[in-house]
């Protein structure tokens, strides 16, 4: 199995996307899961989807806007599971607004979670694993979720666009930083999967008529390759961005 005895926090594991990784690992046989996300009571529902599962499982309520937060949760799941070998970084809001008319509040709280939260649990996480570099082994993986729209224009949601542009950026500069660590850091883009927000908003058809493949994806095929990148499998990919469109951005 993919995941075998490794402890996994999923940031963003409440819903959508974040809890269909976190239930994935555990399918793949992670040793435990702690699902972190301001939605605590969202955490709850996929921790208990996990325990039905016979895994093990904990939900951590945090702020990662805040550093504060944000590092005393990855605390909590390092004190709930005993370390953290890989990270998945899901957390974001994404909220769509005309290019031209984008307000400060809505910026500032793209930014304060999809890159400043990204970053603050990046560093938490980082510190953690450096606690156990050898020079050799694999001292811990990092997946940072991202998306097809910071490589190609989207003026529908350029807000949004923009940060995830500022995670590629980011994701590269923690590789390159860790890389003698051990420590592996990639990124993830999916393009539009029918997520059961995808579906009630009713976008999916638009998502699937601007795919090459005419169809969105299923969360389960864009979360195989998150799995791959946060598993035993990955020991030499870092610094790269997996993208996963379906023919929808080729880069």
């Amino acid at each position: 199995m993919e995941m075998k005895n490794l402890s996994v926090a999923v940031v963003g594991g409440a819903s959508g996307f974040g809890r269909e990784i976190a239930v994935m690992m555990n399918e793949q046989g992670a040793k435990a899961v702690t699902v972190i996300d301001a939605n605590f009571e969202g955490a709850q529902e996929t921790v208990a989807l996990i325990e039905k599962a016979g895994g093990t499982a904990f939900a951590i309520k945090a702020d990662i806007a805040s550093k504060e937060n944000a590092h005393a949760s990855f605390h909590a799941a390092v004190k709930a599971m005993g370390r953290v070998d890989s990270m998945v970084n899901c957390a974001a809001i994404y909220p769509r607004a005309p290019l031209l008319e984008i307000t400060d509040d809505q910026w500032d709280i793209e930014n304060a979670i999809n890159i400043k939260g990204t970053y603050h649990m990046c560093v938490a996480a980082i510190n953690h694993m450096r606690t156990r570099v050898d020079g050799e082994n694999i001292a811990g993986r990092i997946v940072n979720i991202t998306s097809v729209d910071a490589f190609k224009a989207h003026p529908q949601n350029a807000h949004y666009a923009a940060t995830k542009a500022a995670v590629v950026s980011l994701t590269r500069s923690f590789a390159s930083y860790v890389a003698a660590d051990q420590i592996l850091v990639n990124s993830v883009a999916p393009a539009g999967m029918a997520t059961d927000r995808v579906l009630q908003a009713g976008t999916l058809p638009e998502m699937a008529a601007a795919n090459p493949l005419g169809r969105g994806a299923k969360p389960r095929e864009i979360a195989e390759w998150v799995l791959i990148a946060a598993s035993n499998r990955n020991t030499y990919m870092t610094g790269e961005q997996i993208i996963v469109s379906g023919g929808y951005v080729y880069a």
